[in-house]
């Protein structure tokens, strides 16, 4: 059972997501400098951890349908780490679309609540793309 309480620790781990997305950022900004996205690798990786638990990052990252997505990503932060950063990137970007996908439905279902950003989003033509996503299921 997943516990939505936010305790100190899910706090923490939502921090490190944060960061993590932020020196991944920066580090493509500064021609992929590969220190600052190997940090950014590692903070999103620990941050994720943090906030749902170790047990469920293990499962969610050994499932077999998400094997493609997380050797990818396992991959491009390897050769970000030996230097090729642009290569690593597209690999990590691959990885990541590949695993996070199943999240989608619930960051559209999200984003509608959002007060402006909620009124655009509820406009007919994009309403009908958000639609199908209804009532799926997160993956973890």
């Amino acid at each position: 059972m997943v516990s939505f309480e936010m305790n100190d620790r899910k706090k923490i781990g939502l921090g490190l997501t944060g960061f993590g997305i932020f020196f991944s950022f920066l580090g493509i900004i500064f021609f992929f400098d590969k220190g600052l996205l190997a940090m950014g690798n590692i903070l999103f990786i620990s941050g994720v951890t943090l906030t749902i638990g170790l047990r469920s990052t293990m499962q969610f990252f050994m499932k077999r349908q998400n094997f493609k997505g997380t050797i990818s990503f396992g991959v491009g932060f390897f050769f970000v780490v030996i230097g090729w950063p642009i290569f690593g990137m597209i690999l990590e970007a691959y990885g990541f679309i590949v695993l996070f996908s199943g999240f989608w439905p619930t960051l559209a279902v999200f984003l509608q609540r959002i007060p402006i950003l909620g009124w655009l989003l509820q406009q007919p033509y994009i309403r009908s793309l958000f639609d199908r996503y209804r009532g799926r299921r997160v993956p973890v």
